[in-house]
């Protein structure tokens, strides 16, 4: 019985990781297309382009 138990909540722990992974990867998609479009609308194209970054 607990190893029935075990074997349900790791199933149902996978299939909410795997629709998380999903979500995240929409939201990832949406984020690179909505840069993409502000770079295309952008006057100065160059200005923005890069991160200066100092550690």
């Amino acid at each position: 019985m607990a190893l029935s138990q075990t074997r349900t909540m790791n199933a149902v722990g996978t299939a909410v990781l795997a629709k998380s992974l999903d979500t995240l990867e929409a939201t990832g998609e949406q984020m690179v297309d909505m840069m993409a479009a502000s770079m295309e609308l952008s006057v100065n194209p160059a200005v923005g382009a890069n991160i200066n970054l100092y550690v």
